[in-house]
């Protein structure tokens, strides 16, 4: 049996927040790696490169391989303060660590246990261990990034906004202004909130998953 294959991957708090309803089952990642683009800007159908056998082409691994998610969070144990980032051997139980208050994430809401000022920690800093959602990858391919449909925009965590009915269906993603009638223009606004180029149409990688027990 082929082994299991674990990258990280970072999320925002909203897209946490997301995964963790259910409502974002995919995610897309500009292609970036200059192989991949070689093969694209020669004529290669974009389905070559997510071929199982072009596994070093995608960053983000192919269907079966899993993902585990780095956010925004803290830990409040003086073995984690002080660094590295290890797990400490009396935190064996993460469950318990986490209804504790002793290992909290941003996205919900919460602030540091007993910190004046919270203090997060970056979501690049987030070792395995402290990581509490794993994904399960089920399909990749590569498109255009406005190939993306309706049904896509709402898969990525874009949500229907129900505060003011008489307004209409407008969607959005919570935490940041994504308003929109379409579903697709709210995830344009998405992408370009956290820096993307819509208007470059880049290929992208679309990496779609579920989520599974850690």
């Amino acid at each position: 049996m082929p082994e299991i294959k674990e990258r990280p991957i970072l999320f925002s708090a909203p897209m946490v927040r997301a995964i963790l309803e259910g409502r974002k089952t995919v995610t897309r990642r500009e292609v970036k790696k200059q192989a991949a683009l070689d093969f694209l800007a020669v004529g290669f159908e974009p389905a070559f490169l997510a071929l199982p056998g072009n596994a070093d082409l995608c960053p983000y691994g192919q269907p079966g391989d899993r993902l585990w998610v780095r956010e925004t969070w803290y830990c409040d144990h003086f073995e984690v303060q002080k660094g590295p980032y290890l797990q400490p051997a009396d935190m064996h139980d993460l469950d318990q660590s986490r209804e504790d208050g002793e290992l909290v994430y941003a996205a919900d809401g919460l602030a540091p246990y007993e910190q004046e000022q919270p203090t997060w920690k970056p979501s690049i800093h987030m070792p395995r261990w402290a990581s509490r959602i794993l994904l399960e990858i089920t399909d990749v391919r590569v498109e255009r990034l406005h190939d993306i449909s309706e049904e896509q925009a709402k898969a990525e965590g874009v949500r229907l906004y129900t505060d003011h009915a008489e307004l209409g269906d407008w969607w959005h993603v919570e935490g940041i202004e994504t308003y929109s009638a379409d579903p697709r223009k709210s995830f344009e606004l998405l992408w370009s909130s956290v820096g993307g180029d819509w208007q470059a149409n880049p290929w992208v990688w679309v990496v779609e998953f579920k989520r599974v027990t850690p």
